[in-house]
């Protein structure tokens, strides 16, 4: 049978993880703000348009169903 035990130069999982987690590049503390800002106006404006076609189709349900 097979020897499951890990030898040889085999790199681990988690060696690859700890390499990836050094590729990171961290945005800096203004490129985050005004991605954070345009993540919540985005989110708002989406809001609004759903609000609003909600209305939208259920004022033509009520219309239909009358």
């Amino acid at each position: 049978m097979g020897d499951s035990s890990k030898t040889g130069n085999k790199p681990s999982f988690f060696d690859g993880v700890k390499t990836e987690f050094k590729k990171i590049t961290w945005p800096d503390k203004q490129s985050l703000t005004r991605q954070t800002i345009a993540v919540v106006a985005v989110s708002l404006v989406l809001g609004v348009i759903i609000t609003i076609l909600d209305f939208i189709v259920q004022y033509g349900v009520n219309f239909l169903t009358m």
